[in-house]
C-alpha cells in the first residue's frame, strides 16, 4: 500500500508511520529534493507526480523533476512516460491515462509503464473485470481519495488573490492561501495549483473503495494507493492504520468507511448498477 503526500510535511507523517514506498505531489518542485533525502534517510523511496497536463513548451519542468533523481516517477500523460523511460527511470502511469480495459493496460504496459492505475471511470463491476483481464500483479488501485472534480488552466489563485496576471507575475497567493469553491447546499470542496499552475477542484468528502479491497486482494492485485489532500499527521495516521486492519482483517469495508466519514464508492459512478432515477423527479 502506498500513500500520496502533497506536502512535506505529509511525507514525514507517512514516514513515521512505517511506510516506504510514497508519491509525492508537490506545487513546488522545488521541495522533492529534500522529500526524496527523507525518504532514502528512513531506507523508503519516493516517486514525484508530473503535472496532469504538459504542453511542447513545458518540458523544463519534466527536466527539473529528473534533477531531482527521483527513484521513480508517477507519470500523468504519455509525455511524461516517454520521457522518465527513456532515462531510464521507473515510471507507474496514473489515473488519468483512463485504462478500463486489457487493451489500454497492455499498451501502455508495452509502452514502458512498470504499473498501470486503474482509471476512475469504471464502476465496481467494471473494475474486476479490468483485473480479470489482465495482469493484476501490474495494476495499481486508489482505495480512498479525494476525488478530482475537474481540472483547469484557469488559476483561481491568480484571478482573485493576486494584481498579476499570470505566473510570472502573480507573487504565488497559492503558497501562502487556502482556497475552497462553495456549492449550492453549501459544501466546500478544496482547489489545489500545480507546479504549472493549473487548478484542480477536489470533492469535499473522500471516497473509499475499502469494501471492494478483500476481493481485490482475492484476485491478485497487490498494489494500492491511499492519495491525501490536506490531512494533518493524525488525520493521516487514522486513515492509514484503519486501511492495515482492512488488511489484516480486523476490520470490514463498511466499519473503514464508517469510521473515516467517506463515501462507499469505487470510481465516479455507479454505472447501470445504480438504482435508477424516477425521469420526472425534480432534481
Amino acid at each position: 500500500m502506498r500513500g500520496l503526500a502533497r506536502s512535506l510535511g505529509q511525507v514525514q507523517a507517512l514516514l513515521e508511520l512505517g511506510e516506504r514506498a510514497i508519491y509525492a505531489d508537490f506545487a513546488d518542485i522545488r521541495q522533492y529534493r529534500e522529500a526524496i533525502a527523507l525518504a532514502r534517510a528512513a531506507g523508503g523511496m519516493l516517486f514525484p507526480a508530473t503535472p496532469r497536463i504538459q504542453k511542447p513548451d513545458e518540458l523544463g519542468i519534466f527536466a527539473l523533476l529528473a534533477k531531482q533523481e527521483p527513484d521513480g516517477v508517477l507519470v500523468r500523460n504519455y509525455a511524461g512516460l516517454t520521457y522518465f523511460r527513456d532515462r531510464g527511470l521507473p515510471v507507474v502511469a496514473d489515473f488519468s491515462f483512463n485504462v478500463t480495459n486489457e487493451f489500454s493496460a497492455a499498451f501502455f504496459l508495452d509502452a514502458g509503464a512498470e504499473r498501470v492505475t486503474a482509471s476512475y471511470d469504471m464502476n465496481r463491476e467494471q473494475l474486476l473485470g479490468l483485473v480479470a483481464a489482465t495482469d493484476s500483479g501490474r495494476l495499481e488501485v486508489v482505495i480512498h481519495q479525494h476525488m478530482p472534480m475537474f481540472h483547469m488552466e484557469h488559476c483561481v489563485f491568480c484571478a482573485v488573490l493576486s494584481p498579476g496576471t499570470n505566473k510570472t507575475n502573480c507573487g504565488r497567493p497559492c503558497d501562502e492561501h487556502v482556497v475552497h469553491l462553495r456549492d449550492r447546499i453549501g459544501v466546500e470542496h478544496p482547489l489545489t495549483a500545480d507546479v504549472g499552475c493549473r487548478n484542480t477542484l477536489y470533492n469535499a468528502v473522500p471516497q473509499s473503495a475499502a469494501e471492494a479491497v478483500p476481493t481485490l486482494v482475492a484476485r491478485g492485485v497487490r498494489h494500492m494507493r491511499i492519495e491525501f489532500l490536506a490531512e494533518s499527521a493524525g488525520e493521516i495516521g487514522r486513515v492509514v492504520r484503519a486501511y492495515r486492519s482492512l488488511l489484516a482483517g480486523r476490520l470490514t469495508g463498511r466499519e473503514v468507511w464508517t469510521q473515516l466519514n467517506a463515501a462507499n464508492r469505487v470510481g465516479v459512478t455507479r454505472g447501470t448498477l445504480e438504482e435508477r432515477r424516477n425521469p420526472l423527479a425534480i432534481l
